[in-house]
């Protein structure tokens, strides 16, 4: 009787019947029958250049290896043939931790697509199944729009998620160099990022990044931060207009005084510490602006 490590040893062929590691189909069964799974050589195997995930965690690569080594290869990779050799479209991950067991051959799906449906399959594949971080996601959402001419809406079709998502990973791009490293060494999360993206200003972002990760700020703790600092600066832009009008030379007065009487006050006006500015007339008739017109006739 086959021990039980024996049994695991032969990894795909013995969780499922009629498969088994020393018999995949050859390569050229591929071409009848798309779904058949063949012994690829780990030696013909080149790596996919449209890889999405650019960071691989060496310790869980590690534990795969292991897993392979005692297991086999459980779920085939996907390839594509490229003259006499393959290239991956998914399974990067499981082909190098492979290599790393000692595999002379790995089992592969072996599909015929183009650049772009290369690209395509390869991250709608990765970002379903593999644990991307969020700027990679991003990245890889990105190069979908720009390299295979897709509309974020025809792009969450192809992923299976909302266009709001799509959205909002896309926007993580638009953060200072800085936090997006924060975001993808996993020291603040999309929750936190979010929060972030509520301010406009780059250097308001990088303090509230900075804090987040002093603090260890919850996501929540962020949010009220970042309303805070959206009310702080609210209050200085109104503070700082009060203290222009302030310091209005006399005729400034005298003119929003005298133009202000055919609009009941609905004056307002901004000047510059150059001399800069504009007058805002707000008018509720047709009436108020012919009056005004009139007068205005009348001097001349």
């Amino acid at each position: 009787m086959a021990s039980k490590r024996d049994a695991l040893g032969k990894g795909l062929g013995a969780l499922l019947p009629g498969i088994d590691s020393r018999s995949y189909a050859p390569a050229e069964a591929a071409a009848s029958n798309p779904a058949a799974i063949c012994g690829i050589p780990v030696d013909k195997i080149s790596a996919n250049p449209y890889q999405p995930r650019s960071n691989f965690d060496e310790e869980a690569l590690a534990e795969l290896t292991e897993s392979i080594r005692q297991l086999g290869i459980i779920q085939p990779i996907t390839v594509r043939r490229i003259g006499l050799k393959y290239q991956i479209i998914s399974g990067e991950r499981r082909f190098k931790a492979a290599k790393a067991a000692g595999l002379e051959t790995i089992p592969a799906y072996i599909v015929d697509t183009d650049d772009h449906g290369m690209l395509e399959m390869a991250i709608v594949e990765n970002i379903q199944r593999e644990n991307l971080d969020a700027i990679e996601v991003a990245l890889s959402f990105q190069r979908l729009m720009d390299e295979c001419d897709l509309t974020q809406e025809s792009m969450a079709d192809k992923v299976g998620k909302k266009r709001a998502t799509v959205a909002n990973y896309l926007r993580l791009l638009k953060l200072p160099a800085q936090i997006q490293v924060a975001i993808r060494d996993g020291k603040i999360s999309m929750g936190h990022a979010k929060a972030i993206l509520s301010l406009n200003e780059p250097d308001m972002q990088l303090a509230l990044c900075d804090e987040i990760i002093r603090k260890s700020l919850s996501v929540r703790q962020a949010e009220t931060k970042a309303q805070n600092i959206l009310r702080k600066a609210s209050d200085n832009e109104r503070n700082q207009e009060k203290k222009s009008v302030g310091e209005l030379p006399d005729s400034y007065y005298k003119m929003i005084e005298i133009v202000g009487k055919y609009f009941g006050n609905r004056v307002s006006l901004k000047r510059s510490e150059q001399g800069k500015g504009s007058i805002t007339i707000q008018f509720s008739s047709d009436a108020e602006v012919e009056s005004f017109l009139k007068a205005i006739e009348q001097i001349r």
